[in-house]
């Protein structure tokens, strides 16, 4: 399984709110309309915990690193690129291996 993690900073003229409600009410579903994605989740970061700057982490599962890339290849893989991008200050996708620890 291939993972990816996406870790999200909003534009800088956005509130959190309205960052949020773009994300997990518009967003979402592009990114739930990837070809071949596996498992798409969402991580909101709480209120009163963002010291780190960040306003979400998303998660997104391929079988392949493969199917990842062909995904963002095709027109709904482009716009869903370019609708992060017109609505982030700053965007750090993070490929990862995965290791449970307690399930």
């Amino acid at each position: 399984m291939f993972k990816a993690m996406i870790v999200l900073t909003r534009r800088e003229d956005m509130t959190h709110a309205e960052f949020a409600q773009w994300w997990l009410q518009g967003h979402d579903s592009m990114a739930a309309a990837l070809p071949k994605i596996r498992k798409v989740v969402f991580n909101e970061v709480a209120d009163g915990f963002d010291e780190a700057g960040v306003d979400g982490v998303a998660e997104l599962w391929f079988d392949t690193r493969e199917d990842f890339d062909a995904a963002y290849a095709t027109e709904i893989g482009k716009a869903t690129a370019q609708d992060s991008l017109d609505h982030v200050s700053s965007r750090v996708r993070l490929i990862v291996s995965e290791n449970t620890i307690v399930a």
